[in-house]
């Protein structure tokens, strides 16, 4: 069966073994899914200037620019998993007075929103990233990933794997190896 842009297929004479395939799917940036945005002293729903993640994958928000404006805010994410069903997820929060980068679990598909509460100062800014966390495209309720292959050579060190029997955008594999634009397959046995 051929392999599709992002879709997933049963392998030949194995009808339990399920194949994720994502193109080309490139190292997460801290502004991917958008630009820093400046605080201005309130909460900013910004849902304009989105691009959405390449593939279903994870989230990521970055704080910036003056160090003392920063506060522990928790950015809230909206959009939706691969099967189109509305998501949201609230990222940890920022470390106080601290420039960094906080991670987030579920594979967005689209990102169509997200709301920023109000720093300590407008010098502070935060951008929308996309993580290492690739969604699997199916729902599973154990880690039964039997092998991952970046540019068809398989990894030596087994993925990191999230599962969710109820919760699509949590079933997730994060490769040992980093992203670097080539194709990615995980291979698990279906429930």
């Amino acid at each position: 069966m051929a392999v599709t842009n992002g879709g997933n297929q049963t392998l030949a004479g194995s009808p339990q073994v399920q194949r994720t395939t994502r193109a080309t799917p490139a190292l997460g940036t801290t502004t991917a899914v958008h630009a820093a945005v400046t605080d201005n002293g309130a909460p900013q729903t910004v849902t304009t200037g989105i691009t959405s993640p390449d593939f279903p994958r994870n989230v990521t928000a970055t704080a910036g620019g003056t160090a003392g404006d920063i506060k522990a805010i928790q950015v809230v994410v909206h959009g939706t998993n691969e099967a189109g069903e509305v998501i949201s997820e609230t990222l940890p929060a920022f470390t106080e007075n601290t420039a960094g980068t906080v991670v987030g679990n579920k594979a967005f598909a689209t990102v169509t929103s997200f709301v920023i509460p109000a720093h300590d100062g407008t010098g502070a800014t935060t951008a929308i990233g996309t993580g290492a966390k690739l969604g699997l495209g199916k729902k599973i309720s154990r880690n039964s990933v039997i092998a991952a292959y970046l540019n068809k050579v398989k990894e030596g060190t087994a993925p990191t794997v999230a599962v969710s029997a109820s919760a699509l955008e949590s079933n997730t594999a994060t490769l040992n190896s980093a992203l670097d634009g080539t194709e990615v397959s995980i291979d698990f046995i279906r429930d």
